[in-house]
């Protein structure tokens, strides 16, 4: 006995098949994390290898997340503590409209740090669902640690985690 699937719904059932199939895992630590993460704000794309020999924080955010928006600042904090000769945060927007991204970068023009606008790929190759969701990376480009959701209990951890993987000198400066 043959039976008539219909024709849409072959094409839907088709269609989850391949985007499951095509949705990364998220990097763990040990792991190369994907390269690219996008364009920056006046459109240069920007990598995670193009900072190898700098510890980087990827972050994914949006701006309806209050721990997102508690967690920038802090981020901001510790990029201009460390300097960018040591490290690189780059805060990856999750799909949002651009007049939300945009809103929050005017709203915090303090925040020194390196802003992507991710309609989906990125956030796709990392893996990441919800958010905050935060890589750390070590200076020879390996996922170290991976941070999903955001509390004050876990600041201290993080960077106690973040200045492990600071070279000596940086950390010997930022005591002095």
């Amino acid at each position: 006995m043959k039976r008539n699937i219909p024709r849409g719904l072959s094409a839907a059932v088709l269609w989850l098949c391949l985007s499951a199939s095509a949705s990364a895992a998220s990097p763990r630590p040990g792991d190369v994390p994907p390269d690219a993460l996008g364009n920056d704000r006046a459109g240069n794309p920007v990598s995670v290898s193009q900072h190898r020999g700098k510890v980087v924080i990827v972050t994914f955010w949006a701006s309806w997340c209050g721990p997102c928006r508690r967690e920038l600042p802090i981020l901001g904090h510790v990029q201009k503590t460390v300097g960018r000769d040591h490290l690189e945060v780059i805060a990856v927007n999750l799909n949002e409209p651009r007049a939300d991204f945009a809103a929050v970068i005017r709203a915090n023009p303090k925040l020194k740090l390196t802003y992507v606008h991710d309609k989906g790929p990125a956030a796709e190759l990392y893996g990441v669902t919800s958010v905050p969701h935060m890589f750390i990376i070590d200076r020879d480009g390996t996922v170290a640690y991976v941070h999903r959701g955001y509390s004050p209990e876990m600041l201290e951890g993080f960077v106690q985690e973040m200045m492990s993987l600071l070279p000596p000198e940086v950390l010997s400066r930022a005591a002095g």
